[in-house]
């Protein structure tokens, strides 16, 4: 069985489009578990923590990491482009 980590790093407390990026990833992880069985193991990761700054180097929120490499930033995602990035990650382990 293959888990993938995401990350969705944005603001505290969340703006809407933030929000509205975390939906659009539990959707997107959602249809992955469903056709393939790969769970997605999705946080939530707040952008002002140092921690989360020094590691992503992310300057624009929402954005969306997956296994520790950030694949969207600055825009709000569509559910279909989320889990077609999901189903590369399956498909390359």
């Amino acid at each position: 069985m293959t888990v993938i980590e995401v990350e969705v790093i944005g603001v505290e407390p969340p703006c809407p489009r933030c929000k509205k990026t975390m939906e659009n990833t539990m959707n997107a992880a959602s249809r992955l578990y469903e056709k393939t069985g790969a769970i997605a193991n999705i946080n939530k990761l707040d952008i002002s923590s140092r921690e989360v700054a020094e590691r992503y180097g992310v300057i624009m929120t929402p954005a969306v990491a997956v296994n520790g490499v950030v694949r969207i930033m600055g825009k709000v995602p569509d559910v279909s482009i989320i889990e077609r990035i999901l189903r590369k990650e399956v498909e390359a382990d």
